[in-house]
């Protein structure tokens, strides 16, 4: 899956930009990046492989639409994560789930400091995030699939080995 990384990169970027001002993740890059799996997929990966992956963005989305209707996560955190879902492997799920805890810990504390400096107030006025007690996820989100994305380019992951 590293082929993907480059048409990843500009929509994860956008997913942590616009949760970060608006505290939502639009529904069109949401598409765009199941439409990043659906056509780079099958190139990056055998075709039997590829298929059974579309199982992981629905068992994510399931999951997703139970934790938001519950109140845990925002509708667009539970799409963006079943967007996700396809580009890790199956062996790396555990890993994945460490790495991304550990990337979640970091945008938070990052984002929180962020916020009590003047200077980046004042070059992004008007960001919601700034203002609000909820958490932008999509920061998180986006930044586990580029980190993990990143490691699996290096062979640092399971599936890599």
């Amino acid at each position: 899956m590293v082929a993907v990384l480059p048409f990843v990169l500009p929509i994860a970027v956008w997913v942590a930009i616009a949760d970060m001002k608006t505290m939502k993740i639009p529904n069109r890059a949401v598409l765009a990046l199941v439409a990043v799996f659906a056509l780079a997929g099958p190139v990056a990966l055998p075709l039997e492989v590829w298929a059974w992956c579309w199982v992981h963005l629905g068992v994510v989305l399931v999951l997703g639409f139970v934790m938001s209707s519950l109140g845990m996560i925002g509708a667009g955190d539970a799409k963006f994560a079943a967007a996700m879902a396809p580009f890790v492997a199956l062996a790396d799920l555990g890993s994945f789930l460490f790495l991304f805890a550990a990337v979640t810990v970091l945008a938070f504390v990052g984002h929180r400091l962020a916020r009590r400096i003047p200077a980046v107030r004042r070059a992004l006025p008007g960001w919601d995030s700034w203002e609000r007690r909820d958490f932008p996820m999509g920061l998180a989100l986006a930044g586990g699939l580029l980190v993990y994305l990143g490691l699996a380019a290096l062979g640092a992951m399971p599936s890599s080995t």
